[in-house]
């Protein structure tokens, strides 16, 4: 009895061991197909809804990380971020401005950093208001987080996306369903 145990103890630790790998195989080849993360972190919740804005503009993020934001970042987040609204549903066709604005407060590449154990880890962090643009009104205040935990996802434009990402979910979860085109 104590035999069949040790075997199947063994067997059970040989198939954690070999199959780690493949695990993270796995993971990399579905954030190979769903890309980088977009993650909110709400402040000041958004007052009402967005239904009245059918026009939403992108400001330049201001860098707050002492430099680490690689100039690429803020030049790509427009497109990524139009692309975004656009997988939301959500319509951008003119009318009342929305004014996405913010400063990216971190910036983390995993060059830079120590984080191989458990494989590549980047992020971007942004402090991001929206804001009626007629009257400049602070309509909510978020952190939102573009982050990448594979290698198949490293790189600026990677977190650039993630951060549109969160960003746009964001609106969309304060934005009507009725008004949606998805």
């Amino acid at each position: 009895m104590k035999a069949l145990r040790k075997v199947l103890w063994l067997s059970v630790l040989l198939s954690v061991l070999t199959t780690t790998g493949c695990m993270r195989a796995v993971s990399e080849a579905y954030t190979a197909y769903t890309g980088p993360k977009g993650i909110v972190s709400v402040i000041q919740p958004v007052r009402g809804s967005l239904g009245d804005y059918t026009s939403f503009e992108m400001a330049t993020f201001d860098d707050r990380s002492a430099g680490q934001v690689p100039r690429q970042l803020p030049a790509l987040l427009p497109r990524d971020f139009a692309r975004s609204l656009a997988e939301e549903g959500i319509p951008n066709s003119g009318g009342r401005t929305l004014l996405v604005r913010g400063q990216i407060v971190y910036y983390e590449d995993s060059e830079r950093v120590m984080d191989q154990v458990f494989g590549p880890f980047e992020e971007v962090v942004a402090r991001v208001e929206l804001v009626d643009k007629a009257s400049g009104s602070v309509l909510g205040v978020a952190n939102c987080v573009g982050r990448s935990n594979t290698s198949v996802n490293k790189g600026v434009p990677e977190k650039a996306e993630g951060l549109a990402k969160a960003i746009a979910s964001w609106i969309a979860r304060n934005y009507p369903k009725s008004m949606k085109t998805k």
